[in-house]
């Protein structure tokens, strides 16, 4: 497997545990992308040029089944908080069959950012994402981004990243939604299955198709 370095800043890995990918087993591949501009260089930048990536204190999930409180956790850190995932997987009645939906998150979230209408549940309920589900996703990712936050992710079977690699969870999955480019089109993934599979980007139309049959959290 190859250990590309990570994109610093967009995740920084506060610590690197054994872990495996979701329910069903890790990403097959992934791709680091190369360094960016800095954090706030990027937001400042943000209007004008239709991107912005938000500064995750990264840290990989520290069992396969833990991938809902991890990516909750990820998300939070944007936020500069830090709560441990044990005390979120409790509250989120994780098991290792997993987290049952996005609706056992998004309370969670809600909590921890201090505000009970931060963020809402989002299903897409079809097999596949159509373009009005699409067109919603990006903007909520948009909006949940330039807002400070990012938006969890329910995820599950296999989606191509945009360099052509693919991830796979057929089980079911959690990642986080920390980042997006050309206002939306491509979107940044921290995803807690491995730490040297962090970070990659995904079209919004191809993570729309990953999140269908489930949902997200989003503001």
């Amino acid at each position: 497997m190859r250990t590309d370095i990570l994109r610093k800043t967009a995740l920084t890995v506060a610590g690197v545990a054994a872990t495996a990918g979701g329910i069903a087993g890790p990403a097959i591949a992934a791709h680091a992308a190369p360094a960016n501009k800095p954090a706030a260089q990027a937001q400042a930048q943000a209007s004008k040029s239709g991107e912005r990536e938000l500064n995750v204190r990264y840290e990989a999930q520290p069992n396969f089944y833990y991938c809902g409180p991890a990516a909750t956790r990820n998300a939070l850190s944007v936020q500069g908080k830090n709560i441990d995932v044990d005390a979120m997987a409790k509250e989120m009645g994780t098991t290792e069959n997993g987290t049952n939906s996005i609706n056992d998150i998004t309370p969670v979230l809600n909590k921890e950012t201090g505000k009970k209408d931060a963020y809402h549940s989002v299903e897409i309920k079809d097999a596949k994402a159509d373009e009005k589900q699409t067109d919603t996703l990006r903007a909520d990712i948009v909006r949940t981004v330039d807002d400070g936050r990012a938006v969890v992710a329910n995820i599950a079977g296999t989606a191509t990243d945009t360099d052509g690699n693919t991830h796979s969870f057929e089980g079911g999955h959690y990642i986080s939604v920390v980042g997006y480019r050309d206002g939306g089109k491509t979107v940044t993934i921290a995803d807690s299955a491995d730490p040297n599979m962090a970070s990659y980007r995904i079209s919004v139309d191809n993570l729309a198709d990953w999140i269908a049959t489930r949902g997200y959290s989003a503001s």
